[in-house]
């Protein structure tokens, strides 16, 4: 089945939650006070906020199905996975040449601050089962919608 994270703006009150989340449920003790205090490295959040005076909105990995970044890839550390269609990352097999980074339309494949060697992007939570920015936003700004474009509740 394939789904979609969709980001209303209108709804966004910039908490920037869907950051915090995205970063704790990607860290290694998916704790957020250890997460936050330095007691490990922080991954780098899947989910980028942006903000321009009153206006403010989170934007992710759309997981395109015409994928640029997958073309792009020298080694094919991008790949779509097959159940779900969500674009995925294997952080193994990425040799840090960054064409991905160049190539998406979005601009939201970045450099993974703690191995400054591989790229990082929204992994729609696929090991974790429902993604952290969708399950914590308290405005709903951020939801989870199917090919249909239902939406889809935890």
């Amino acid at each position: 089945m394939v789904k979609r994270i969709i980001i209303r703006e209108e709804y966004c009150i910039g908490c920037r939650l869907c950051e915090v989340h995205c970063i704790t449920k990607h860290s290694k003790t998916k704790d957020i006070i250890k997460t936050y205090k330095g007691h490990e490295p922080k991954p780098v959040s899947g989910i980028y906020f942006e903000e321009l005076g009153h206006i403010s909105f989170a934007i992710q990995c759309r997981h395109c199905e015409d994928a640029q970044c997958i073309e792009a890839c020298l080694t094919g550390a991008m790949y779509r996975n097959e159940n779900t269609k969500a674009v995925l990352h294997n952080k193994e097999k990425c040799i840090g040449c960054w064409m991905c980074v160049m190539v998406c339309p979005l601009g939201v494949i970045k450099i993974d601050k703690e191995n400054k060697k591989v790229a990082s992007k929204c992994d729609l939570c696929i090991e974790e089962g429902f993604p952290a920015c969708v399950e914590n936003c308290p405005n709903e700004a951020i939801i989870l919608v199917n090919e249909k474009g239902e939406r889809i509740e935890k």
